[in-house]
């Protein structure tokens, strides 16, 4: 990831950039491994992404500035794409909600798979940007919103694909309790995760297992077993 953020002309820390622009421009649009279906705007060694975040971190009413998550694929929802690609009656005409979107692969698959609606959530502004090209670039249509929204109701939709929204303990004690609010609101919710730390394997039900690199592996590095899981019903 250094090696992709890295850039050797000095940063124009003047003015925040804007993130489409920037995307287009700098980035390579690349099929996904184990997703050649798809293709996305990917980080390499050249893009100077840093600048863009950089810039991110100067405007004066922007977030606090996430790392770049969205520029690189993702184990969890690799095969969680995949999953929906090979058996797309999970999605077909259904309204789907991609968690923690990152760069939208996820989305996609549902979208290409048939899903009548799909909604990709996604807090980094950056991100919401790439999910619109990327979506575009794989000639889908997905609505992209820059929000948390797992502090509230879950929105009308009949499923959520959740990959790798188990990152981080704090990041699951939030997304846990919006999950048992979607299941007791009717709506099924998978999940992709290449077993991180913080996983509720007591709540998931494996579905299907994939072989596949991993965000942060080393470049050539064999892929490691990544699970599509059914988010269960707490059992008490």
């Amino acid at each position: 990831m250094d090696d992709d953020l890295a850039d050797n002309d000095a940063p124009d820390r003047c003015a925040r950039l804007d993130p489409a622009t920037f995307i287009k421009a700098s980035m390579r649009l690349v099929r996904v491994p184990a997703l050649p279906e798809i293709q996305f705007y990917a980080a390499h060694p050249g893009s100077g992404l840093r600048r863009l975040v950089e810039s991110e971190d100067d405007a004066e009413d922007a977030p606090e500035p996430q790392p770049p998550y969205w520029a690189y694929p993702w184990a969890g929802g690799t095969v969680l794409a995949r999953y929906v690609l090979d058996h797309p009656m999970t999605v077909a005409g259904r309204r789907v909600l991609d968690l923690g979107a990152g760069s939208g692969l996820v989305g996609i698959a549902a979208a290409m798979a048939g899903a009548r609606d799909v909604i990709a959530a996604e807090i980094d502004r950056n991100g919401v940007a790439a999910i619109g090209l990327n979506a575009a670039a794989n000639g889908v249509a997905i609505t992209a919103i820059a929000d948390d929204i797992t502090m509230g109701p879950p929105p009308p939709v009949d499923l959520v694909l959740a990959g790798d929204v188990f990152y981080g303990r704090e990041v699951a004690l939030r997304v846990i309790p919006f999950l048992d609010r979607c299941l007791a609101a009717g709506i099924d919710v998978l999940v992709g995760d290449p077993r991180r730390n913080d996983l509720p394997l007591s709540r998931l039900r494996l579905l299907a297992e994939y072989q596949v690199p991993d965000f942060g592996d080393a470049k050539g590095a064999a892929g490691k077993p990544s699970g599509v899981f059914s988010f269960e019903v707490e059992q008490r």
